[in-house]
């Protein structure tokens, strides 16, 4: 069993954001198992999913960013699902716009939710994968609250299709042939 977690903002207001890229791309999962995220539990909302036989949970926190680790450690305590089958999918601002970058642990590296998440997880085992929204030319906070222009959309979309083919491998063959595979996409 695996915990497929997107992290963002609940709202309409953050909706379609860069910080809210990790709920995108589990919208779109969802959509392509044909399930809706529409049960709240965990502090979120979640759905299951089947991929390569395996159980999945698709998770949303409801926590607001700073707080997404409560979220992860209540689905993952109620199902004893392991840390090496914890997936993050998150807004990384040190990587390009259309990039993606697999770790399999590691810091925060500034983003409050992964903070958050390994304080509440007590580790910092659990695979990321970042998906790239580049570097804010601007104040960190507006920059990450707001939305792709129209041509950057297109990008994030395959960047999107990405990570989903991405989680998909790290279910079905491993962390280290998702890494290999996918480390170094540029949508672009």
């Amino acid at each position: 069993m695996y915990l497929v977690v997107g992290l963002g903002n609940p709202g309409e207001e953050y909706k379609h954001t860069r910080h809210n890229v990790g709920f995108d791309v589990v919208d779109l999962m969802a959509k392509k198992y044909n399930v809706s995220i529409n049960r709240t539990k965990f502090k979120g909302m979640c759905a299951q999913i089947n991929v390569a036989s395996e159980k999945i949970i698709l998770l949303k926190p409801s926590t607001y960013m700073n707080l997404s680790g409560e979220s992860v450690r209540e689905a993952s305590s109620f199902y004893k699902i392991p840390n090496e089958n914890i997936i993050i999918i998150y807004d990384d601002i040190s990587l390009d716009a259309g990039k993606l970058r697999i770790r399999s642990k590691g810091s925060a590296g500034g983003h409050n939710g992964i903070k958050s998440i390994i304080e509440c997880m007590s580790s910092d085992v659990f695979t990321r994968i970042k998906v790239g929204t580049g570097k804010p030319q601007r104040e960190l906070i507006s920059y990450v609250l707001g939305h792709f222009s129209k041509e950057q959309r297109v990008i994030m979309e395959k960047t999107f299709e990405a990570s989903i083919k991405a989680t998909q491998t790290i279910i079905e063959k491993g962390y280290t042939d998702a890494m290999n595979q996918f480390n170094g996409f540029n949508a672009n």
